[in-house]
């Protein structure tokens, strides 16, 4: 059995990071999906040239896919904290670094990590 090479662990983290997010917010449909896997391709090419970036690949596929959303669906994931307003999108943090959050710049508040919208409740798409 070949050994998982520290790139495709990266990759295969930062799909599922995203994917959990996706299923959350009820938006984790085949073209939504075939979002994720253009980024996760993108993204291994990023990280083949720079292998000392794949700590940040999960937050950079996150990246890719909400903004490949806001394009075709709406924003996402909306921000669960604020309840009055226009609703606005989550933003990650740090734009690229290690242990990508989900944060309300509204509201200057952490409100998830990669991977746990569910546990904040957040993420349904509106436009």
């Amino acid at each position: 059995m070949t050994p998982i090479t520290p790139l495709e662990q990266a990759l295969h983290s930062a799909r599922a990071l995203v994917l959990a997010d996706l299923v959350a917010g009820e938006v984790a449909e085949a073209d939504v999906v075939s979002m994720v896997e253009e980024s996760v391709v993108q993204r291994r090419w990023w990280v083949e040239q720079w292998p000392e970036g794949s700590g940040y690949v999960a937050g950079l596929v996150a990246q890719d896919v909400q903004d490949a959303l806001l394009e075709s669906y709406g924003r996402w994931p909306l921000c669960p904290v604020c309840g009055a307003g226009d609703p606005h999108a989550l933003e990650v943090e740090p734009e690229l670094g290690p242990d990508p959050q989900w944060v309300c710049h509204k509201a200057g508040v952490r409100v998830a990590a990669l991977g746990s919208l569910g546990s904040a409740g957040g993420g349904v798409v509106s436009s």
